[in-house]
């Protein structure tokens, strides 16, 4: 078969191959049972983060070997490698929580050494938990490769007393024996079946909103990220993305030719359609801000506000991941949004064709189950909502996919606490009370360090049928499981001086997720005396290590609690060193 030529003399893999000065370096790939051709090839780094921290990870590895069978077949030279993951199923409601949004990081800046180091000349990620997904595709904006992202798939879901279970469930499920509504056995029974597979959590919580989000922006092939983790048929999918980035790398389309503004609406409006997870209000503006694109949480929040919410999924609906999958996926909800003109069908793909030429090729349509049509929507707008005000200044998310209106604004006083735990204590204790707006503070990316998702807590709230009955609201982050009326992103945080540190049990606040409005009945003058009489930032144990590290670089929740200037400040393109 006659192979395409490539020439390597523009390719950062040149570095190690090329030239008699790279004898010594070429020395090592004979070690590793490369051809003369094969090191003569672009090298693409397939870069996973498998491991066996959770089912979310496990089948990375054998997936991984059909995208290299890709590569391969399209005359690359695939280099695996793999980087670390934090599970937030395993790191929840403890000390470890605080690794997971700092493991974001991490991911894509040892994805970028590594590709640095070793020259690579293109990348196909692959990730399954929920801040691995936007870690990948954070390095691949920030290299400015050719660049494919595949998604390991999602778990299947259990049955448990003849219906659909997820790990949500088993949150849940603890709440309820706390309130001694469960046996000991009965919880022990749905622990056993909730996870019968592998792959990530099954409702639209972080991990499976941000896999639409990877084919709503261009970054995966269309449908690759639907099918369960376990189903043999993600290998196809592997294999094309292999085969993907080999033609991105010969057009020269490249992660930035990708990700754009446009683009990166088209994701936000998935999101929003899906009743997605808050977290996504995170991840689109660090993304983005790789690339130097001004998209920040109000921007996600005003594509929120204005797309209808029509696929029916858990947590606020009734079906998982492999439901959608099954009523046609990704592709189809853009069809529909496309049909409302609500999608930019200009934007490029990793198939290296625009999104509107690839839509054209889906035949599927909404079935009115899973997907409706979005001229009959759940609720006119998106299932994520963001607020502001003298509360929040610098913004704050809520998800109210599955509430119904009325449901929808909260007037309360103030019960503080000074972190999760203390939270968590009282609310198994029940030491709250119905009307009232839990507060959790110093728990924002800098002060906790890392930004904690309060799941324990909230599913603790929804198991003693509390959920509906308070409010909670936080400068930390929720899960993509949480249920009930919980806002979280509150900026300025805490540790920043932010309003939420300044408040006193009693306090009455309003939420309005109608009008996207957080406040506090307190005057500027109040709030700038409680401010003058502050004590400064809660002291951590954090003295030294990655999470103090962390906490020096992070910045605001409203641009993506990044740690580095971004694309703006940028004086090199890796492609062309």
């Amino acid at each position: 078969m006659l192979k395409r030529p490539f020439d390597k003399s523009r390719l950062p893999s040149r570095h190690v191959t090329e030239g008699p000065a790279r004898a010594p370096h070429r020395s090592y790939y004979y070690a590793m049972g490369l051809s003369e051709e094969e090191i003569a090839q672009p090298f693409v780094g397939v870069a996973t983060c498998w491991n066996e921290a959770a089912p979310c990870n496990i089948a990375l590895n054998r997936q991984a070997q059909a995208v290299k069978l890709g590569v391969k077949a399209a005359d690359g030279t695939p280099r695996e490698f793999t980087t670390i993951t934090v599970t937030d199923g395993i790191a929840m409601g403890h000390e470890g929580m605080r690794s997971s949004l700092a493991s974001r990081e991490a991911i894509a800046d040892t994805v970028e050494l590594t590709m640095r180091g070793h020259g690579y000349d293109a990348i196909v990620g692959l990730a399954g938990c929920d801040k691995s997904l936007p870690g990948m595709m954070m390095a691949m904006v920030r290299l400015n490769t050719p660049s494919v992202f595949i998604y390991g798939g999602s778990i299947m879901p259990g049955r448990f007393e003849g219906r659909d279970v997820t790990v949500q469930d088993v949150f849940e499920a603890v709440g309820k024996h706390q309130a001694g509504a469960n046996s000991d056995e009965e919880l022990r029974a749905l622990e056993k079946v909730a996870c019968p597979s592998a792959g990530a959590c099954g409702g639209q919580f972080t991990a499976n909103t941000m896999a639409c989000v990877s084919e709503a922006i261009g970054l995966a092939l269309l449908n690759s990220s639907g099918a369960p983790a376990p189903y043999e048929s993600r290998d196809q999918y592997a294999t094309a993305s292999g085969e993907a980035v080999m033609n991105l790398l010969e057009k020269n389309i490249r992660a930035r030719d990708v990700v754009t503004r446009k683009s990166l609406e088209n994701a936000a409006r998935v999101v929003a359609c899906t009743g997605g997870s808050t977290n996504a209000g995170l991840h689109l503006p660090a993304i983005a801000h790789e690339a130097g694109i001004d998209f920040d949480l109000f921007d996600v929040c005003e594509i929120f506000h204005d797309t209808p919410y029509f696929v029916d999924l858990k947590p606020g609906g009734q079906y998982v991941a492999k439901d959608l999958y099954e009523a046609g996926g990704v592709p189809v909800v853009m069809k529909e949004l496309r049909k409302a003109g609500l999608i930019h069908e200009d934007c490029m793909t990793a198939s290296g064709e625009t999104m509107g030429e690839a839509l054209d090729r889906i035949e599927g349509e909404a079935d009115g189950k899973v997907i409706y049509p979005i001229e009959t929507p759940i609720t006119p707008t998106g299932g994520v909502v963001g607020l502001k005000g003298n509360l929040a200044p610098d913004g704050a998310i809520v998800k109210v996919a599955g509430m119904e209106r009325d449901q929808q604004v909260f007037s309360g006083p103030a019960r503080v606490f000074e972190c999760e735990e203390d939270a968590f204590e009282a609310v198994k204790a029940r030491q709250y009370k119905e009307g009232e707006v839990i507060v959790i503070r110093n728990e924002g990316p800098a002060g906790g360090p890392g930004m904690r998702e309060m799941l324990a807590t909230t599913a603790a709230l929804s198991g003693q049928g509390m959920g509906k009955k308070v409010a909670l609201i936080t400068d930390g982050r929720f899960s993509g499981a949480t249920r009930g009326f919980c806002v979280g992103h509150v900026g300025p945080e805490a540790a920043h001086g932010g309003p939420i540190a300044l408040l006193e049990n009693g306090d009455q606040i309003t939420i309005d997720a109608i009008n996207g409005e957080i406040s506090v009945a307190l005057s500027e003058d109040e709030l700038a005396e409680r401010k003058k009489n502050w004590a400064g930032p809660r002291e951590t144990i954090y003295a030294s290590g990655a999470l103090w590290k962390y906490a020096q670089l992070v910045g605001g929740a409203k641009l993506g609690a990044v740690t580095h200037p971004g694309g703006k400040d940028e004086r090199h393109v890796y492609m062309d060193l």
